[in-house]
């Protein structure tokens, strides 16, 4: 049933909900990020129909989620359920059709692959897309009247209403963001413009007095001295502009956008499949932590690309209280490791970034199944 297909019922009703609808898109609308809206619209939903639990489902393009908002679950279910849906069974279909699906019995649809282990027993859904033209945000998953009720056209008209507004506030969203990207990027070129005007050109004023001093003295050493201090100093300068760049790009970065522009620089070939599955937040460590992560999974990638043959590599990185864990696991070829005994440079780099931290890199490989890297870093070390 399309969403302009209001069920027969008290207009004062569909006005009433109209108005909660309204509300709760402009109060998603107002975000600050799009995760935040994201979260925002799977709680209104969840209030407006009255179900037991909320998911919203958005694919980050490689056949994976990069954002899964759920409501309804509790901190420790979610600890125990462990990562995101990787896109299977009926979530990944409907996620692929884009079509309405309401059942009555989810165990009863040949899609269904089940539940993992630890999740809660779920019985009716209604997935619901959210989409604005071609552009395709993600789906409502909604489980579980509260009533113990199945869904019904009024609950599928709601929220087909609902994820059409949800959709223009999510596009307002986006675009703030994008906003705020450029702005950044218009920050670093005025900063590579100081780097040039001032920092540049007082090591071409210093090179020209090593120049002069060269030419028209017969005995230098007693200038010398200074002026390498002046170098030195520059330099140093120099290194300082490009911490301070590096270390507040990390410090606004989540896990995953780390390892998002990881992959997007590294020009993936298309016939390698990446799947991602990591935190959407801001990490438990600080940022220079994070560049070590982000480096040693563009190492690890980079080796999977030139050397594995492989047709899919799994990036998963997750915490608990105690450690921080980065797995990149691929189907290549693998390799021996008693012949491979020599470690390479990029080897030895990924263990020494790792073990400035207090961590440690793991590296199991079988030739015919694949390679799997696995990155450890104590959290309480927060080097």
């Amino acid at each position: 049933m399309a969403s302009n297909q209001v069920p027969v019922k008290d207009v004062t009703v569909v006005l009433a909900n109209l108005r909660e609808i309204a509300e709760a898109v402009m109060q998603a609308a107002s975000a600050g990020t799009l995760e935040q809206a994201l979260q925002q619209i799977a709680e209104v939903t969840r209030e407006l129909v009255g179900v037991r639990y909320v998911a919203l489902g958005v694919p980050d393009g490689m056949g994976s989620l990069k954002y899964f908002k759920t409501v309804g679950l509790t901190p420790e279910e979610i600890a125990r359920i462990g990562n995101y849906p990787q896109g299977c069974g009926l979530l990944g279909t409907i996620m692929d059709n884009r079509e309405v699906v309401r059942l009555d019995n989810i165990a009863e649809d040949e899609r269904s692959a089940g539940f993992p282990p630890h999740h809660p027993v779920m019985t009716t859904l209604l997935g619901v897309p959210i989409q604005l033209g071609d552009q395709f945000f993600g789906i409502l998953y909604l489980c579980d009247r509260f009533d113990g009720q199945p869904f019904t056209e009024e609950d599928q008209w709601l929220v087909e209403t609902l994820a059409g507004y949800a959709a223009l506030a999510l596009a307002g969203v986006q675009l703030s963001e994008q906003h705020a990207r450029l702005v950044l990027l218009e920050e670093r070129e005025r900063v590579a413009r100081e780097l040039h005007d001032g920092i540049i050109q007082s090591l071409y004023a210093i090179g020209m007095q090593l120049q002069l001093i060269r030419l028209t003295q017969q005995h230098p050493d007693s200038n010398l001295p200074d002026i390498i201090h002046q170098l030195d100093q520059v330099i140093e300068d120099i290194r300082s502009y490009i911490m301070n760049l590096r270390t507040s790009t990390y410090e606004r970065q989540t896990v995953r956008q780390c390892l998002e522009d990881v992959i997007a620089r590294l020009h993936v070939p298309s016939a390698l499949k990446v799947h991602l599955d990591a935190p959407q937040r801001l990490p438990p460590f600080p940022a220079p932590v994070l560049e070590s992560v982000c480096q040693i999974a563009a190492e690890a990638l980079s080796n999977v690309i030139r050397h594995a043959g492989a047709s899919m590599v799994r990036v998963a990185a997750a915490e608990t209280d105690e450690v921080f864990r980065l797995v990149i696991e691929d189907n290549g070829r693998g390799f021996d490791p008693c012949e491979d005994c020599h470690e390479g440079m990029g080897l030895r780099n990924m263990r020494q970034r790792a073990r400035i931290h207090g961590g440690q890199v793991n590296i199991h490989s079988i030739e015919g199944v694949g390679t799997r890297v696995a990155v450890t870093i104590p959290l309480n070390s927060k080097k």
